[in-house]
């Protein structure tokens, strides 16, 4: 989403899972907004609007503006989401708003890039470990994703955190000796002895002996 996207909003009046289940009949999500030194305000916004922002590039990382009516307008971004197991859908969403400067915790995508020159050995595979992570920045350095370069990795090597290069003003929290992808080699067992152990034993009928007899 390269444009900022703005999401109209209206205040919740009503209570309860009557009201919650009649939103959800019409379309619409109930939603909380709080932090960025205001007070919590109860919400409703429309579920397409909301769904649109998920299934973006930055989806949960997207900061899009919030207009609400009587509350004025302001920057926000997904802090909790309750989803339908059942129907897949949201039922629910908690709204972070943004104060200027602030910087937020955020789990972001990462991407392994290049063919690894240890998959050339037989039996190699390429293991990613970690495939997101927690960084700290300010909401406008939120990267969409991270890349970690595999090229020049070799089989039994690894790459981990502390080998990310962070853009300047963010920082990972995660351990820095976390492994992030490794090249392992998987040989293929020998499964013959133990399919010769693990033969059945033909037996007879109940009753009788293997060879038929009383």
């Amino acid at each position: 989403m390269a444009d900022k996207v703005v999401v109209k909003a209206e205040k919740r009046e009503g209570r309860g899972k009557n009201d919650s289940r009649r939103l959800r009949v019409a379309g619409k999500v109930p939603v909380s907004i709080y932090g960025g030194g205001g007070e919590a305000v109860a919400g409703v916004v429309e579920l397409k609007d909301l769904a649109a922002i998920l299934r973006s590039d930055s989806g949960v990382n997207t900061i899009f503006t919030l207009d609400m009516a009587g509350e004025g307008t302001g920057d926000v971004i997904f802090h909790a989401r309750q989803i339908d197991a059942l129907k897949g859908r949201l039922v629910h969403a908690d709204l972070r708003r943004l104060a200027k400067g602030e910087k937020i915790e955020v789990t972001v995508a990462i991407h392994l890039i290049g063919e690894a020159i240890g998959l050339k050995e037989e039996g190699a595979v390429l293991n990613q470990q970690l495939r997101e992570i927690k960084v700290l920045c300010e909401p406008s350095k939120i990267p969409e994703f991270l890349e970690v370069e595999v090229t020049d990795l070799n089989a039994g090597e690894s790459v981990h955190v502390s080998d990310i290069k962070a853009e300047s003003g963010v920082e990972f929290h995660e351990e820095p000796e976390a492994v992030v992808a490794s090249i392992i080699i998987v040989k293929e067992e020998d499964l013959e002895p133990q399919l010769e152990a693990t033969e059945p034993e033909v037996v007879g009928k109940e009753g009788k002996d293997s060879d038929g007899s009383e």
